[in-house]
């Protein structure tokens, strides 16, 4: 089927625009479906009305932080979108994430509402004397719900308010979403990113549209992964403002995803290789009608070959990959389906080329730009570029530079213009499409009483891509196991973050000015790898 486009990309400078474009365009064609809830455009856009004068009322004012503490569901993008008509500021908060790092984020966010789901309302009475900011927590119930704790319900609070649109003021650089990413220093890190974020890759290929990212009449877009990630949230934005049927999942759940797919013919999904695997392997897979599957983008690292061949047999759709990262909003490169052969090429392994209107360049340590083929960082230059970290003017300054992210990854480009990851200047650890970094393990450990000095890294995983593993200098006389360790860590930080295995010994490898030589402790589990990423 030829793809035509459905709304035009150029009709929209703000995330207030796309629920007023489109209720005039398609207003009874159905936006979202979310279990038996189903939204109309028109819907969508009364619904994020009412959300935007609800937070009026309550005293958010533009540029105020709202955060939402759940998982998946339409109501995420009402509050998104709300918050846009508010211009305030969304703030998806991490569900799987410890309480210190849930209250840390809110804080550090000076959130004034709060949005949760009651799967963490525990969670949020544990935090939420902590924030002296929070004036109002607000429960993710339909109305007529009783929690018992007080909280206003999210569909009675939503419903009592006038559905006329407020049309505030709002610039296309005004921050639409502050979302918080893994920090290297052990605390994570805001990023802003403005309303222009979500839509300016986009306008930049509207005259010449690539198939893959194109959409037609009739598309059904998956919306799978996490929304507290860029990839959740701009996989529901874009299928929004492409004006198509949204079906959001609370979370990944192989059978419940392939049942999916089937019943709704979703024929657009991004998810990550390790989700794709998942899906395979569920014995519920050879008995699935993928025939309505156009794409399957995916993104966090290259497919490897023999899963590439098995999804080919299976889904028998087409391939992209993209790279990205919060601070670009998820884009950079992308690698095409054409270039993704099952007989393998050397283009598999690498990230592709950059996205219409994106720049890639790679540089030294000097930050001058080195020819093809040589390793250095990569830097990013896109009109989706973040404008900082929300109060961090001196990590702002060192990863935006001239307009360009320096992304902490290593790698190099070929003659062609394609980027190659090869390691990570910053020691992130990628399990399953998580960012890990040691830093904020270390610090989750090294308070154990058993623990004289504690090491972590990436090892490879063939379930997860990597693993975290801990390697610990034990205090004199404390015995202490892998276990406890583990269970200690886990009290402080989200167990996807939690080494996975620990190995003790008796000193950490060091250099002349007592640097930590993380290489060595690498290269034994990397052995024999042409990347140290997997």
């Amino acid at each position: 089927m030829t793809q035509v486009p459905v709304t035009q990309v150029s009709e929209f400078d703000v995330l207030a625009d796309v629920p007023r474009v489109l209720a005039h365009e398609r207003g009874m064609q159905t936006a979202m479906i979310f279990g038996d809830r189903e939204t109309s455009y028109g819907d969508f856009d009364s619904h994020s009305s009412q959300v935007a004068n609800g937070l009026i009322s309550e005293g958010c004012a533009p540029g105020s932080r709202v955060a939402f503490l759940d998982k998946n569901s339409d109501w995420y993008f009402e509050a998104l979108f709300g918050a846009a008509k508010a211009n305030a500021v969304m703030v998806s908060v991490n569900w799987r994430l410890a309480a210190p790092e849930v209250e840390y984020i809110l804080r550090d966010a000076e959130a004034e509402l709060l949005f949760v789901g009651p799967e963490f309302f525990a969670l949020a009475e544990a935090v939420a004397d902590k924030l002296p900011r929070l004036r109002k927590i607000i429960a993710l119930t339909d109305a007529g719900d009783d929690h018992s704790r007080g909280w206003e319900g999210f569909a009675a609070w939503r419903d009592r308010q006038a559905q006329v649109d407020p049309r505030l003021a709002c610039d296309a650089e005004d921050i639409a979403v502050q979302m918080y990413t893994s920090g290297t220093t052990g605390h994570p890190k805001g990023v802003l990113l403005p309303h222009r974020s979500f839509f300016a890759v986009d306008k930049a290929g509207q005259d010449a549209p690539q198939e893959w990212n194109s959409w037609k009449e009739g598309d059904n877009n998956l919306v799978m992964m996490p929304c507290f990630h860029i990839g959740g949230t701009i996989a529901g934005v874009r299928g929004l403002y492409n004006g198509v049927t949204n079906i959001i999942v609370s979370e990944f759940v192989p059978a419940e995803i392939l049942s999916i797919i089937e019943r709704y013919r979703i024929s657009k999904v991004i998810m990550v290789p390790a989700m794709m695997a998942f899906l395979l392997a569920d014995p519920k897979a050879k008995q699935t009608d993928f025939s309505s599957l156009d794409y399957v983008a995916y993104g966090t690292a290259p497919i490897p070959l023999d899963l590439l061949r098995q999804a080919m047999a299976v889904f028998k759709c087409k391939f992209v990959q993209a790279y990205g990262l919060t601070e670009t909003t998820a884009s950079a490169t992308y690698l095409p389906p054409e270039d993704h052969d099952p007989n393998g090429n050397r283009r598999m392994r690498s990230a592709g080329k950059p996205m219409t209107g994106c720049a890639v360049k790679i540089v030294g340590p000097d930050g001058a730009e080195l020819p093809p083929e040589e390793v250095g960082e990569i830097c990013v230059r896109s009109p989706a570029n973040m404008a900082g970290y929300w109060k961090l003017p001196d990590a702002s300054g060192k990863t935006l530079i001239d307009g360009w992210v320096h992304t902490g990854d290593a790698g190099f480009k070929d003659a062609d213009g394609y980027v190659y990851l090869h390691d990570r200047i910053k020691d992130m650890i990628v399990s399953g499409g998580e960012n890990v970094y040691p830093a904020e393990v270390e610090s989750a450990i090294f308070g154990h009483p058993a623990v004289a000095e504690i090491a972590v890294i990436g090892v490879p995983d063939e379930r997860w891509g990597e693993a975290v593993k801990a390697i610990v200098v034990r205090k004199p006389g404390i015995a202490v196991t892998p276990e406890e360790i583990i269970a200690y860590a886990r009290e402080n930080i989200a167990h996807y973050k939690a080494p996975r295995s620990v190995d003790f010994v008796e000193i950490l490898p060091r250099n002349a000015a007592g640097k930590l030589l993380k290489r060595e402790l690498r290269k034994p589990y990397w052995e024999g790898r042409d990347r140290q990423v997997n």
